[in-house]
C-alpha cells in the first residue's frame, strides 16, 4: 500500500470513521467515494444506488468538478459494466474498460477512463449499489490495469463498512419520515377537533337564518349574527392551529439548518440536482424565518414539479440585518405576465403575501425557456 496516498491501518481506520460519522445518506454517499478514491489513489470515483426503473436513485462522483458534471448531462441508466455490477454481483477489474465488449460508450463531455476497479455493495443478498473507480494514479506497462488484487481486497472491505453505513442512515430517515408521520396526525386530528364543530354549528345556523328569512326577520338577523361570531370564532380556532404548524426544527436548528436539511431531503427524492449554500446569515425574528421557509419550500415545489429543472440553487444570504433568499432553477421557465392573465399564480400570491406580511420584498425573473430566479429580501429585527 505504499503507493497510495495514505497507507496503512491508520487510512483505512480513518475511512471507515469517516463512513460512520454521517446521518444523511447523501452526506454517507460522498464520503464513501472521497475516501475510496484516497484511499486507492484514483483519479475518480463514483458510486450510484439503482432504482427500480432501470436509472439511479442517486449518483455520486469524486474527481469531476461540477462544471465537469453539468455538462456530462442526466445520470447514467443501468447499462454496459454497471449494470453486470449490479445484475451479477461481480467484481469488475479491468485494464481498458473501453475495450471490454460491454462498454457503451459516455457522453461526450464525459472524462476519458481506462482501468477499472468496480465492485457491488451488497446487504445481505441485496445489491445497494454499485462503487467504482478509474485511472489509478500509478505507471501501467504493457497495458496492464493499474489496480492490484490488493486494491480489489481493500475495495471490498470498504464496501462491506458502506454497506452497513448506507443501511444506518437509510435507517435513520426512514425513523424521522416515521416523526413527521406521527406528527402529522397529531395535528389532523387537532385540527379536527378545533375547527370541525364549530363548522358544524355555523352551517346549522345559517340553515335556520335561511328558514325564518321570510316568517321572522327579526330572529333571521339574530341567527346571522351568530353566524357571523361561529365564524370568527372558526377562524381563530384555524389560525391558531396553523401557528402550530411552525416547523419544530425551526425553532430547535434555525433557518439555516432547517433549509440546508429540507434541501438534502429533495436532493435525494429528486432527479434534479438540488444544492443550498447559507452565508453569515444572522438569526432573524421567528416570523420572518418562518415566512423564507414558506416562500423556499414553494418556490422549490415550483421548480421541481413543475419547470422541468435539472439544477436548483438555493442561497441565504445576510443583508444588513436582514437576510435574501435566493432560488434559481434551469428549468423550462414562463412569463409571469401571461401566468396573472390565465388566472394561475404558481404559488406567486401566496409568497407575495407572505413577503409582505413580514415587511420584505419579493421578485420573480423568468421567461420562457430561460429559467426562474425568485428573490425575497426581508428586514432583520
Amino acid at each position: 500500500m505504499s503507493q497510495r496516498p495514505r497507507s496503512g491501518l491508520a487510512a483505512v481506520s480513518s475511512a471507515l470513521l469517516a463512513m460512520s460519522r454521517h446521518l444523511e445518506v447523501r452526506d454517507v454517499l460522498k464520503t464513501i467515494v472521497a475516501s475510496a478514491r484516497e484511499l486507492l489513489g484514483a483519479q475518480y470515483a463514483a458510486l450510484g444506488v439503482p432504482d427500480d426503473h432501470g436509472g439511479f436513485a442517486q449518483f455520486v462522483v469524486d474527481g469531476v468538478s461540477d462544471e465537469q458534471w453539468k455538462a456530462i448531462g442526466p445520470l447514467p441508466r443501468q447499462h454496459g459494466i454497471l449494470a453486470a455490477m449490479l445484475q451479477e454481483a461481480e467484481v469488475e477489474r479491468l485494464a481498458d474498460v473501453r475495450k471490454d465488449p460491454r462498454f457503451e460508450g459516455w457522453p461526450s463531455a464525459h472524462p476519458d477512463m481506462s482501468d477499472f476497479l468496480g465492485l457491488p455493495i451488497r446487504d445481505g443478498d441485496e445489491v445497494i449499489g454499485a462503487l467504482f473507480l478509474a485511472n489509478k494514479n500509478c505507471p501501467k506497462p504493457d497495458g496492464s490495469c493499474g489496480f492490484t488484487a490488493e486494491d480489489e481486497e481493500l475495495l471490498s472491505i470498504l464496501a462491506q463498512h458502506a454497506a452497513i453505513a448506507l443501511t444506518n442512515a437509510r435507517l435513520y430517515e426512514r425513523s424521522r419520515e416515521l416523526t413527521i408521520a406521527e406528527e402529522r396526525s397529531r395535528l389532523a386530528h387537532e385540527l379536527h377537533d378545533a375547527v370541525s364543530q364549530k363548522l358544524f354549528s355555523l352551517r346549522l345556523t345559517a340553515q335556520a337564518a335561511a328558514a325564518l328569512i321570510d316568517r321572522d326577520p327579526s330572529r333571521a338577523k339574530g341567527e346571522l349574527h351568530q353566524v357571523a361570531a361561529l365564524a370568527a370564532e372558526a377562524a381563530d380556532e384555524l389560525r391558531a392551529a396553523v401557528v402550530e404548524l411552525r416547523p419544530a426544527a425551526l425553532d430547535e436548528d434555525g433557518l439555516v439548518a432547517t433549509l440546508r436539511t429540507q434541501i438534502q431531503v429533495l436532493d435525494r427524492a429528486h432527479t434534479a440536482r438540488v444544492t443550498f449554500a447559507g452565508r453569515s446569515v444572522k438569526a432573524l425574528p421567528s416570523a420572518q424565518e418562518e415566512a423564507v421557509l414558506r416562500v423556499a419550500q414553494e418556490a422549490l415545489h415550483n421548480a421541481l414539479r413543475h419547470s422541468g429543472a435539472e439544477h436548483v440553487d438555493v442561497t441565504l444570504d445576510r443583508r444588513g440585518s436582514g437576510a435574501v433568499l435566493r432560488v434559481t432553477d434551469d428549468g423550462s421557465g414562463f412569463d409571469p405576465k401571461a401566468i396573472r392573465r390565465a388566472g394561475r399564480h404558481l404559488g406567486l400570491v401566496s409568497m407575495r403575501d407572505r413577503t409582505s406580511g413580514v415587511g420584505g420584498t419579493l421578485t420573480v425573473e423568468s421567461a420562457p425557456g430561460k429559467g426562474t430566479t425568485i428573490e425575497m429580501e426581508v428586514p432583520g429585527g
